[in-house]
C-alpha cells in the first residue's frame, strides 16, 4: 500500500490552508480563485 506523493501532500495543505482563510475572510473568495489556479498551474508543471 503505497502512501500519498510528497507533491499531492503539498497541493491538498496548500489547498485546505486557502479555504481556511476564505472561511474566515470570504471577501478574499476571488484571489483564493487565483490561487487554485496558480496550484493547478504548478501542479501540471511540476508532473
Amino acid at each position: 500500500m503505497n502512501g500519498l506523493d510528497t507533491r499531492t501532500a503539498v497541493l491538498l495543505l496548500a489547498n485546505a490552508g486557502g479555504t481556511y482563510v476564505v472561511f474566515l475572510h470570504p471577501a478574499l473568495g476571488g484571489a483564493f480563485l487565483v490561487g487554485l489556479a496558480v496550484v493547478a498551474l504548478l501542479h501540471n508543471l511540476l508532473r
